[in-house]
Order: C-alpha cells, then sequence, then structure tokens
C-alpha cells in the first residue's frame, strides 16, 4: 500500500513535522529501515538514531521536537507504529473460511455465524463455537468447551473437555488450554494421581503465546483473567487465579492455588510457589524466585524475591565479596603478626 505522511498522521491522529507528502511504501525497525519505509522511535534516549536510520519517516512522541527527516509526532509512538503495520503490511496468513472437509466435528455441536474450522482439526460432541471465530488447522477442541466470538486459535492447540475461552480469545500454535494439573500422593513409596476435575475459565481479551500450559483445577476453576496477556512457554498451574490486565512473560512459572491481582507483570523466567497471594500491581522482575505473598503496589526481584531496593543493596554486598575475602585474609596476618610481636615481649 502506498500512502502519503499526512495520510498516515490522520490515521494515528499526529502532528506531521516535514514534507508531510512523501510517499510511504513499508514499515520496519529504526536499524534496517530504508527509503520508502516509515519508522517509530518510542524512548527518546535513542534519539540519535533518528539521524543514522534510512527511513524515510519516523513515528515519535510528542518529545521529540526537531529532525532532519519528516517525523510524526504522537502521544504513543509503540501504538501508532501497531496500527501502520496492520494498515501498511497486513498479515500474510491465508485464514480458514469456513468448515474444511477434513475438519471433524461431533454431535450436538453449535456453529456460530461465519465460523471457520481449519484442516484436520476434531471438534468434539457439545462444543459450541462463537460467531466469527477462526479455528486453524490441527486443533483439538474438547468435549462440551466453549469458544466465545472473534477469537482466533492458531494450528495445533489442544483445548480440553469443559473449558471455557471468551470472546476475542488468540491462543498460539502449541498451547495446551486444561490439561491435568499436576496432583499426585505418595503411598508406600508410589505416586497416585489425583483426579483434576475442575475447568478453566480464559475471560474475554486474553491473548496467549506459543507453547503455553494452563492447567484445570483441581476442583473449581484455573481462571486468566479479561485482557491478561501471556507470553510463550508460560506454565500456569491448576487453580491458579490471574487477575484482569496482568501480563506473564515467557518461561514464567506459577504454582498452584496461586492468586495474582490485577496489573500484575511477572518477568520472564520468574517462578511462584503454590498458595501464595500477589497483590494488585506487583512487578516480579526476571528469574526471580517468589516464595511468599507480596502486597499490592511492590516491585520484588532476587531469589528469594525481596523489595528490590533491598534486593539491590543486597546484591551490591555480593558484589564485594572478593574484595571483602581480602580485606579478611589481611586481617587475619595483622593479627598474627600482632599475636607473635606479643609473645616475644
Amino acid at each position: 500500500m502506498r500512502l502519503t505522511l499526512k495520510q498516515i498522521a490522520d490515521f494515528v491522529q499526529g502532528e506531521v513535522k516535514g514534507d508531510a507528502d512523501i510517499v510511504i511504501t513499508g514499515v520496519s525497525g529504526i536499524k534496517e529501515a530504508k527509503e520508502g519505509d516509515i519508522t517509530f522511535l518510542a524512548n527518546t534516549k535513542y534519539a540519535h538514531y533518528l539521524e543514522q536510520t534510512q527511513a524515510s519517516a519516523v513515528i515519535t512522541s510528542k518529545e521529540i521536537t526537531t529532525s532532519s527527516r519528516p517525523i510524526i509526532r504522537t502521544e504513543n509512538p509503540s501504538l501508532a507504529f501497531a496500527k501502520v503495520v496492520s494498515l501498511i503490511s497486513p498479515p500474510q496468513t491465508k485464514q480458514p473460511e469456513g468448515i474444511h472437509p477434513s475438519a471433524i466435528l461431533g454431535k450436538d455441536v453449535d456453529l456460530g455465524k461465519n465460523v471457520a474450522i481449519g484442516a484436520y482439526t476434531v471438534v468434539e460432541d457439545h462444543a459450541s463455537i462463537g460467531d466469527n471465530t477462526i479455528i486453524y488447522a490441527g486443533c483439538y477442541i474438547g468435549y462440551n468447551s466453549k469458544i466465545g466470538k472473534d477469537s482466533i486459535i492458531y494450528p495445533r492447540v489442544t483445548i480440553r473437555e469443559a473449558v471455557t475461552i471468551g470472546n476475542r480469545v488468540v491462543i498460539h500454535s502449541g498451547s495446551v488450554i486444561g490439561s491435568d494439573g499436576f496432583g499426585f500422593v505418595t503411598i508406600d513409596g508410589l505416586h497416585q494421581r489425583i483426579p483434576q476435575i475442575g475447568t478453566v475459565i480464559i475471560q474475554d481479551d486474553v491473548e496467549i503465546g506459543a507453547n503455553v500450559t494452563i492447567d484445570r483445577a483441581r476442583f473449581e476453576k484455573t481462571i486468566i483473567g479479561k485482557g491478561t496477556k501471556i507470553d510463550n512457554l508460560v506454565q500456569i498451574a491448576h487453580n491458579v487465579v490471574i487477575g484482569e490486565n496482568s501480563i506473564i512473560v515467557a518461561q514464567a512459572g506459577i504454582s498452584g492455588s496461586t492468586t495474582l491481582g490485577k496489573n500484575v507483570i511477572i518477568a520472564g523466567q520468574a517462578g511462584l510457589v503454590g498458595h501464595i497471594s500477589i497483590g494488585d500491581n506487583v512487578v516480579v522482575m526476571a528469574q526471580s524466585g517468589v516464595s511468599k505473598s507480596i502486597p499490592p503496589n511492590t516491585k520484588v526481584w532476587g531469589y528469594p524475591a525481596k523489595e528490590h531496593t533491598e534486593a539491590k543493596k543486597v546484591n551490591a554486598c555480593v558484589q564485594r565479596l572478593p574484595h571483602l575475602y581480602k580485606v579478611v585474609e589481611d586481617l587475619k596476618k595483622k593479627i598474627q603478626e600482632l599475636e607473635e610481636q606479643c609473645k616475644k615481649k
């Protein structure tokens, strides 16, 4: 698609500085961009890239006032650029249309209007799929499961029995929703399985990355709150409850029966033990090990996780251990010398 800079600015409600009539034909990152591309700069500490990029124009924040090349000043450059990407470079994936002849539908399946189901997908008895939902090839929708309207289920997603998926939910390839929780009891040295008879509820506007596993509850529900976004390779155990608009980053693991509040951020490779509560607006920094409940509006880091300013002090002390060890060794030598001098007297 070919658009003038003014047309793009009008689309994102931004302000043009420079030649508004230049034609934009593509989108790219600021380092990779070439002539004809538009790119973006969200953080002013990288403002030097404005002079280095080969892009024909840059979407910036309001903080940028001048540039040697045309810019569009916006309140949120990242969001504006995302809109431009969708406008100029629409997705290349061909979406399924209608019901593929190789799809297998069970008894009493309830399909809404304009539902699309790809090749070799299996939809079990009594499942329901809402209007305009797209299910790609090779998926499995279990018995009595429900998927809402306008959702997208990418290839090879498994949604087990009696799971509820809300409206406008996106689930990426390889994820498994509603697998059995990890429940065993040891009797006479043998691990006996505890039946997991609960369910999973994914509320509206949730996005789940690739190869995510969300276990069904032992009883009751595992719940992913409205608007929550989950990155790839995340493990969410049985009976976990995640509040609205939270973010769970790649390789994080949340143990059973832990509850997260609203707007929580769990950064990459963080691990949470079971049966604890994480308050609203908590940030768990990367690779942290959370072993106890955290009050609202707190940022934690480390293993075991501590309030991040305290954790930084502890880490600073640890970094000085080689120096402190040398100081102690020097003091030991001086004490020995003093003791020997005292004995001679």
